[in-house]
Parts: C-alpha cells; sequence; structure tokens
C-alpha cells in the first residue's frame, strides 16, 4: 500500500487567503529586512553548491505525442539499444536547458 498521497493546485484558481493571512502578509511586507532573523540560515558557501544534488523527487509529468522524425536518426536511436524514448527525451531537454541558459 502507498502512503503518497498527491494533490494538484490550480494557481489560477487558488482559494482566497483569509483576513489573518492577509495581515500576516502585510506585517511581513512592511518589515524592514534588516529585521528578519536569519540566524538559522546556514550560508550557502562553495562546500554547499559542491555538495549540491538536483531534488531527486521531482519527476516532471510525460505527454503523449507523435512525432513525425527521420527514418534515420529513428534508426541510429534505436541502434543504440532499448530506451530510444528516453534519449529522445535526454537529447531534448539538453537542448532546451542549453537554450534556456544561453537566454539568461
Amino acid at each position: 500500500m502507498s502512503k503518497i498521497v498527491r494533490c494538484e493546485v490550480d494557481l489560477n484558481n487558488l482559494p482566497p487567503l483569509t483576513d489573518e493571512q492577509k495581515a500576516e502578509l502585510k506585517a511581513l511586507s512592511d518589515m524592514p529586512d534588516s529585521e528578519i532573523d536569519d540566524s538559522d540560515i546556514p550560508p550557502l558557501d562553495d562546500a554547499f553548491w559542491k555538495n549540491a544534488v538536483r531534488n531527486p523527487f521531482y519527476k516532471p509529468t510525460k505527454t503523449s505525442t507523435t512525432v513525425r522524425v527521420d527514418s534515420d536518426v529513428l534508426a541510429w536511436l534505436k541502434s543504440q539499444g532499448k530506451g530510444y524514448q528516453t534519449r529522445i527525451n535526454a537529447i531534448l531537454r539538453e537542448a532546451m536547458l542549453r537554450s534556456l541558459n544561453h537566454k539568461a
């Protein structure tokens, strides 16, 4: 039996904030940065980033689609063994991230 609970949130249709929540947010937004106690937050130095890993629980959703691919490209992907669709996704993700990083 799985104990995983999944919940989807529609960011375009969030429940309204309560008056208490609004007051808390207002107080926080009015507070100067110098009054915020961040002493319990460790510094993010080079040692931290050296050991950092991408969220191991992140798993993007998959969408089924139909794509027309040149026959020789598909043959090349399949010739590398099982998992050609995963390889296609990895190649496209790498290109996407390269493009996003190039624009930043």
